[in-house]
Order: C-alpha cells, then sequence, then structure tokens
C-alpha cells in the first residue's frame, strides 16, 4: 500500500480510482507504454486499499450495530453474545488494522548504502564483502540487483557500496539490516596470530518513487565526469559518471556504474529522492517522538547490531541474542535463517 493513500477516506480513494480508470480508457495512452503501464500499476494497487478500506467500513458498521443492541436489549442472554459478537468483530478489526499496517509497510524496492567504519583496510574489505553477501542473498531471493556505486580500494575492498534491490518483500527483508555490523579476524597481514575487530555501516531504505517526493531541479547541482576505478584511475574517455548535489540538504549522489549519463542520472535521481524521502520520515518520527517502526530495535545507524566471529565461526545478532554457525556460507548470502528469524522477533 503506498504511503501516498494512507489517511483517505472511502470516498476519496475511490474517486481517485474512478479518475485512473478514466484516465486508461483514453486510446491515445496507448501509444505511450510507460505512463499507461504506470497507471496500470496505480489502479491494481488502489484496487488493494479499496477493498481492505470497504471490509473495514463494513466491519465498523456490523460493530457500532451490535454495540446499539448491546445497549438497548432488556434480554441478558441476547446481551451475552451480543457481546461475543462485538468482542469477535474487535478480533477481526484488530486483525485487519495489523494486515493494513503491514502492507503500508512493504515497499518492493530498497536502496542499500554500506561503507567501512573503525578498522582501516580491513574494515573496507569487510564492508565490501556485506555487500557481496547481500548481493548474493537478493539473487538467491530471486530479486533484481542494480549496482549505483561501487568505490573500491586497491586491496579489494568497498570505500562505499550503493544498489538498488527490486523484488517483492525486498524492503521488508532487508530493513532489520540496518545498523553498525561487527567484524572479529585474524587478517591476512596479520603475523602474530592477533583478533583485529573492525565495523561497517548499513542503511537500508526504501526506494522513492517520483510521486512519493518532489525534488526541484533549481536545487540539484549536476556534474558529469569521468568514471574512476580503484585508486583513481579514469577508466573510459566519455564524461558517463553523474555527481548531484542537493544544494538545500547537502546531500550528494555519484553514480558511474552504467554506461550513458542519462542512466546513470536516473539512478543519481532515484537514490537522492529516496535519501530525502527517508531524512524527511527521520524528522516526521522525532517530532512525534516514535522509533522507526519499520526496523528492528530503534533503527539507529549507530546501534551495533551484530557480530561476524571469524575464530569461532559465529555470527551473532545482538537485538535477538541469537547465534548461527557456517559463517562462510552465510558470507555467501545463506542469511534467510537471519532473516527470518529477526522478522519472527518483529512479528511477536
Amino acid at each position: 500500500m503506498s504511503m501516498s493513500h494512507a489517511g483517505k477516506s472511502l470516498e476519496d480513494l475511490k474517486r481517485e480510482y474512478g479518475e485512473i480508470e478514466e484516465k486508461l480508457s483514453d486510446p491515445e495512452l496507448l501509444s505511450r507504454p510507460q505512463e499507461l503501464a504506470e497507471l496500470g500499476k496505480q489502479l491494481k494497487e488502489l484496487s488493494a486499499v479499496l477493498r481492505l478500506k470497504e471490509e473495514e467500513a463494513a466491519l465498523q458498521k456490523e460493530l457500532a450495530e451490535t454495540e446499539t443492541l448491546i445497549a438497548e436489549t432488556t434480554d441478558a442472554d441476547m446481551r451475552a453474545v451480543a457481546q461475543e459478537e462485538k468482542t469477535r468483530i474487535q478480533e477481526r478489526l484488530s486483525t485487519l488494522t495489523s494486515r493494513t499496517a503491514k502492507e503500508q509497510a512493504v515497499r518492493e524496492s530498497a536502496v542499500v548504502e554500506i561503507r567501512p567504519g573503525a578498522g582501516g583496510d580491513e574494515a573496507a574489505l569487510f564492508a565490501g564483502q556485506l555487500a557481496r553477501m547481500y548481493m548474493k542473498f537478493a539473487e538467491r531471493s530471486g530479486w533484481n540487483v542494480r549496482i549505483l556505486q561501487a568505490s573500491d580500494t586497491s586491496l579489494g575492498g568497498a570505500k562505499e557500496a550503493i544498489f538498488v534491490v527490486r523484488g517483492k518483500g525486498a524492503y521488508t527483508k532487508l530493513s532489520g539490516e540496518l545498523g553498525v555490523h561487527r567484524v572479529q579476524r585474524i587478517p591476512e597481514t596479520e603475523k602474530s596470530g592477533r583478533i583485529h575487530t573492525s565495523t561497517a555501516s548499513v542503511v537500508v531504505i526504501p526506494e522513492a518513487k517520483e510521486t512519493d517526493l518532489e525534488v526541484r531541479s533549481a536545487d540539484i547541482r549536476i556534474e558529469f565526469q569521468r568514471a574512476t576505478g580503484p585508486g583513481g584511475q579514469n577508466v573510459n574517455k566519455r564524461e558517463t559518471a553523474v555527481r548531484l548535489t542537493h544544494i538545500p540538504s547537502g546531500i550528494v549522489v555519484t553514480s558511474q556504474e552504467e554506461r550513458t549519463q542519462q542512466s546513470n542520472k536516473e539512478i543519481a535521481l532515484s537514490v537522492l529522492r529516496s535519501r530525502l524521502l527517508a531524512m524527511k520520515k527521520e524528522e516526521e518520527a522525532k517530532l512525534k517522538s516514535e522509533l522507526r517502526k519499520s526496523q528492528i530495535g530503534s533503527g539507529d545507524r549507530s546501534d551495533k547490531i551484530r557480530t561476524y566471529n571469524f575464530p569461532q565461526d559465529r555470527v551473532t545478532d545482538h537485538r535477538i541474542k541469537e547465534s548461527w554457525h557456517n559463517i562462510n556460507g552465510i558470507m555467501e548470502g545463506n542469511i534467510d535463517a537471519i532473516v527470518e528469524a529477526l522478522s519472527a522477533h518483529h512479528e511477536e
């Protein structure tokens, strides 16, 4: 369910549904396939929202009638039956509300950003391994991965890795990964056998649609440059890399993985829009003094959420106090058990 539909009345939603149906009936729309596909998607989404709203309205009406019966009847047996019916309706309403909240939270696409923290080259290597782990998990889940930015170090680590994961439930399953991940292991360059501790931060935000947030072109500075590889050398002769600066917020987004300026510009705009939307929601949550409910724990980006201990072949999630073994398999993307355990904990 789109966040843009939250809080709208049943009448408003029906009117909006009718307007989209009218647009879809225009024969000229056949010559604009992209717009046709988008309107079809909106209609399907709105149809699901309407069904939930209509079900809720019917239950609310049934509840009001039952409460009236309880208040007016003098028959004790009849009142007891009506009271049971009221409890049953309230339970159905509660389940429906829970389902609606979940559907509102489900976003099909996620922007994942991974950066090394404390630990120098070892932290960069760990950041690169985390990026690979999530991409492998996405591949096994049947999702599509599109790399937006991959700044590698000369030793094979990652200065920064940003990618979009698109597929059913991608954001829901990956949202629990937000936070600081810690690794404990003996680096290959360590001759004394001493265990090093390094960290990497993972940020997961919903990929914003154009309709979610308007970004004024006047607020964006666009620069084109040549794509660079490890060590900063240019990897092509044409200026295909795009650097966007959002002037009001100071957010900078770079995209260089695509072959054309236009593709890189579209990707960079998508990431910028997603970051701005996430920032806006964080600010709204703070104003309401609420924790970010889409994340497990506080959702704070500085929270240490998980430790990967290589000498002990153990991965521990500190929020749910559970551990898993076969760390090499986990680093290959076999994180289903971890994701499911976090999901079950969140459901509880």
